[in-house]
């Protein structure tokens, strides 16, 4: 039972030693000087041929089994735990699309090996709590982008019915239409497109006036608005965590100095009793 409890103790100790390791600055800083060097091998490798293909080939497999020995020494230093955080997942995702083999039907696989540019959200934590916030507004992105495709197909309808005849190109039928109020979203030629129509219905600005007010600058808008606010939650949660930490090192503190004001008194009356204890000189 005891050699269980050793053995036990051992492996967690070897793996906080591990854990620690992976964690320290240097060790970070390195793992992205690789991934950014990656990116860099991986554009070089579009634009040169023959042997200085090769070269940069031999490098970024290098790069490759430098990421694979830096996830396995994740996995082991975490363990289970490993697959609990998503962005471990998400890593290895993406070097495992890179090791899949280069044949034809996995082809397209193999050109995502770029993705390994991403790790860099991963290793810089200020790009991570950026993701981390618009994942979080994925939810009110939701009902925005609902409210979206309901303003334009509205408008698709009223467009089809009153421009079809003069503007057919733009205005045939509802998915014509549909992607014509796409393209003025997006706010490319729509002022085109409105002084086509405009030729037979001298009054349709009105129509595209309002159209591009509501969605380009009230709908689109709430996407920006979804997002910072998510952003802002996380803020706020992360500085009341940040306070509770404080408080709970406060407290630890406190208990500590509680703690040695005690021992300071235990030691002062063993001092007194020794110094009753010992006999006067005669």
């Amino acid at each position: 039972m005891n050699r269980e409890i050793s053995a036990s103790a051992g492996r967690r100790t070897w793996r906080d030693a591990l854990r620690a390791f992976l964690e320290q600055r240097w060790f970070t800083r390195l793992v992205l000087g690789v991934i950014l060097a990656n990116a860099l091998v991986l554009g070089a490798e579009t634009m040169v041929t023959g042997t200085a293909f090769e070269v940069l080939r031999g490098i970024d497999h290098a790069m490759l089994a430098f990421f694979v020995v830096e996830l396995a020494l994740r996995l082991v230093a975490t363990g289970r735990r490993f697959f609990r955080d998503p962005w471990n997942v998400f890593d290895l995702v993406v070097v495992g699309v890179a090791l899949l083999p280069a044949t034809e039907s996995l082809s397209a696989l193999r050109a995502l090996r770029v993705l390994r540019v991403l790790r860099v959200v991963t290793a810089v934590p200020a790009l991570r709590r950026v993701v981390d916030g618009m994942l979080r507004a994925v939810p009110g992105m939701g009902a925005v982008g609902a409210l979206l495709v309901l303003v334009m197909y509205v408008s698709a309808v009223i467009a089809t019915g009153l421009f079809g005849e003069a503007a057919p190109e733009y205005f045939g039928n509802l998915w014509t239409t549909l992607f014509t109020l796409f393209q003025a979203m997006t706010g490319e030629a729509w002022p085109d497109i409105a002084r086509v129509v405009m030729e037979t219905h001298p009054s349709a600005w009105i129509f595209f006036v309002l159209y591009i007010l509501v969605v380009s600058f009230a709908v689109l808008n709430l996407f920006i608005a979804v997002i910072v606010n998510g952003m802002e939650e996380m803020s706020e949660e992360e500085r009341e965590d940040d306070l509770q930490k404080d408080e709970r090192l406060d407290a630890l503190a406190a208990q500590n100095r509680e703690i040695l004001a005690e021992l300071r008194a235990v030691r002062a009356r063993l001092d007194e009793d020794g110094d009753a204890a010992t006999p006067a000189p005669r």
